[in-house]
């Protein structure tokens, strides 16, 4: 059999009730960080009307909450290795709804600044920790389901993104809208809390396998975060100039712009409540592999294309492509057989975060000097790279086999 191929799996085994009920609290989780972040995504607007900032000001001010972020990547790592997986979700959880509201309470550039630092901090800790949490359930549910993770967090974007509209449209104030977020992100974590699974501290052992040292970057870690990396960087162009793209290529209203976005956003939730089914019977590097290959004939069509459907159908598919790729990595540095799982996914989380925020800027730049549309070779590019490093989310022997009993 193929190391590419996940371990066979008794579908008509019964789950146990902790396990599923561990399953769902990770679901609620990735959901509350989704929604959490859609509500200050749809508030940013009001936000800096409210501390009287200009666009340039805002943008150097993100900048603090990319740091934060990374940082809190890094921290969460080794702590998750040390004491668990599940103390640090509910820890991080909880620090990221009540730092939800900060940006809120802004009223001055500082003010706004310090909340976006430790509201970066948060989320990035957050981020880590319950890829790192899904990783333990996968293992003990012995088939793909982490896509599913991905995907909740997806609908919890769009759940955030549509309430916080709603208490725009009611003129409710930043403030009170994203105090009453931050509530029911305590509530969901608190109500969540006692079924995520008791995942055991890992500590580093030696054994000659330079992932298992806390303080070695090893080359399959380094493989799996270059892979995040191109993949995340194509998503973040794509988040960022889709809309953008068709406007100014097409001469599009910007009401018809945006389907180009929500075409992509609409394939990769899709994508990801199904990419699970296809890695359980092709394994994950064909996912990541054929995913990236449809993602690049997507791209290789929004280039080509003059007319606004096969435009708009280049950018689902390029959705499409993308969207099982990602939890394919983060499975795959969370089972390299080492005692520092946590810190392996901290920097692969980490270097694919880094892709994320580097996609949308390096796209600004190259539009100096050629067309926004022929820009797009670079996520075309980057979907290319990943199609052909695939093999590197290949389950090896090293790949972790725990005891698939213990549950709290």
């Amino acid at each position: 059999m193929s190391t590419s191929q996940p371990p066979a799996v008794n579908k008509r085994a019964r789950v146990p009730e902790p396990l599923r009920s561990a399953r769902a609290a990770i679901f609620a989780i990735f959901g509350i960080n989704g929604f959490l972040l859609g509500m200050w995504v749809v508030h940013i607007p009001a936000i800096e009307d409210r501390t009287g900032i200009s666009h340039s000001t805002l943008g150097s001010l993100l900048l603090l909450l990319a740091i934060g972020a990374i940082f809190g990547m890094q921290l969460t790592g080794p702590l998750a290795d040390r004491f668990g997986s599940r103390r640090t979700v509910i820890a991080a959880g909880l620090t990221l709804s009540v730092a939800t509201i900060g940006p809120g309470l802004a009223t001055e550039a500082w003010q706004l600044g310090l909340a976006l630092l430790v509201f970066g901090f948060a989320n990035g800790a957050l981020d880590v920790s319950m890829n790192s949490q899904a990783v333990e359930v996968e293992q003990r549910y012995r088939r793909p389901i982490m896509s599913a993770f991905h995907a909740l967090f997806s609908v919890g974007g769009v759940a955030g993104s549509l309430v916080g509209a709603a208490t725009l449209a009611a003129d409710w104030t930043p403030a009170a809208a994203l105090l009453v977020a931050g509530g029911v992100g305590i509530a969901v974590v608190g109500a969540s809390a006692r079924w995520l699974m008791q995942d055991r501290p890992r500590t580093a052992k030696t054994d000659g396998s330079a992932e298992k040292a806390h303080g070695r970057l090893s080359a399959r870690v380094l493989g799996l975060g270059g892979i995040a990396f191109v993949l995340m960087l194509a998503e973040g162009a794509a988040n960022d100039w889709s809309a953008l793209q068709v406007k100014e290529h097409l001469a599009t209203s910007d009401s018809v712009a945006a389907l180009a976005f929500g075409a992509f956003s609409v394939m990769m939730t899709v994508g990801r409540f199904t990419a699970d089914r296809v890695s359980g019977a092709l394994g994950p590097v064909a996912v990541v592999r054929y995913g990236a290959l449809l993602a690049g004939g997507g791209m290789a069509l929004v280039l080509v294309s003059g007319a606004l459907p096969l435009t708009i159908f280049g950018w689902a598919l390029f959705g499409l492509g993308l969207s099982g790729g990602v939890p394919q990595i983060f499975t795959a540095a969370g089972n390299l057989g080492s005692g520092s799982a946590g810190t392996n996914m901290s920097r692969v989380v980490g270097l694919g975060y880094v892709g994320f925020l580097a996609g949308p800027a390096a796209i600004g730049w190259i539009t100096q000097v050629i067309p926004l549309t022929t820009a797009m070779v670079v996520p075309l590019g980057c979907v290319l790279i990943a199609a052909a490093c695939a093999g590197a989310v290949r389950r090896t022997p090293h790949s972790v086999h725990r005891d698939h009993s213990v549950l709290s």
